[in-house]
């Protein structure tokens, strides 16, 4: 595996996607930046992050050998792997906002940025990007951000937690190759944020309704059981989950 670590890019995911295209790349190559200067997040939102405080790297992953309508499983599989390196940390009460921002105690601790390579209709490649709230302690007008220091106390190197991060993510990604799409897709909807419990949405009209989370679909559609027994599919686009 190999680690390309740099002191400030604009996106890990940029550079990662620029290197493939021009050079190629070995599976599973992570970069890792100090700093970011253009940091993304889904939906086009901007990821700040105090210059060495925290990790953000981004995984080239092979991933022509899965179906381009089980895409939705690489994101699966990332927030599972994020989870259990969280939990081996001691991180409390960890939870998966959907579609993959990893909460603990309620407060946002990590962002997952997937991006796909897609030729003539089918996966070929996918740039995993992260973005986890480690030392820094300080988030300004981020109300609902957190890190490992804050809910911990404790200072952490962020080269372990890097290594721990992909030891998983390994793993989830192997099980995800033995076509586990039950295992991983029951295993993800046990952490979903707020799951059975009366949410709040918005949707692209800024209408404000209730409904309970159920599951999701294969897609990665949310499923969300809405008054007189309707469960409805909603896309990442529709609708936004406030607290």
């Amino acid at each position: 595996m190999r680690i390309i670590k740099l002191n400030a890019i604009n996106s890990t995911n940029s550079y990662l996607r620029k290197l493939s295209t021009e050079d190629g790349v070995e599976d599973f190559t992570t970069v890792v930046a100090k700093h970011q200067t253009h940091g993304r997040g889904q939906m086009g939102t901007v990821w700040n992050s105090e210059s060495s405080k925290n990790l953000t790297f981004s995984v080239f992953k092979d991933v022509s050998e899965l179906h381009i309508e089980h895409a939705f499983y690489i994101s699966m599989v990332t927030s599972l792997a994020l989870i259990k390196a969280l939990q081996s940390f001691s991180i409390p009460k960890l939870s998966i906002k959907w579609p993959n921002d990893i909460l603990s105690e309620d407060k946002k601790i990590c962002g997952i940025l997937i991006e796909n390579v897609i030729k003539q209709s089918s996966l070929k490649a996918s740039i995993i990007g992260i973005g986890l709230n480690i030392n820094q302690t300080e988030f300004i007008d981020l109300p609902r951000a957190s890190s490992l220091k804050i809910l911990t106390g404790k200072t952490f190197n962020l080269d372990e937690v890097l290594h721990i991060v992909l030891k998983h993510l390994k793993e989830y990604l192997k099980l995800l190759k033995k076509d586990k799409h039950d295992i991983l897709k029951d295993e993800y909807e046990t952490y979903l944020f707020r799951k059975d419990k009366p949410s709040t949405f918005q949707d692209t009209e800024g209408t404000v309704f209730s409904g309970f989370i159920k599951n999701v679909s294969v897609s990665g559609n949310l499923q969300v059981l809405l008054e007189d027994n309707i469960v409805k599919e909603f896309d990442l686009k529709d609708i936004t989950l406030l607290y």
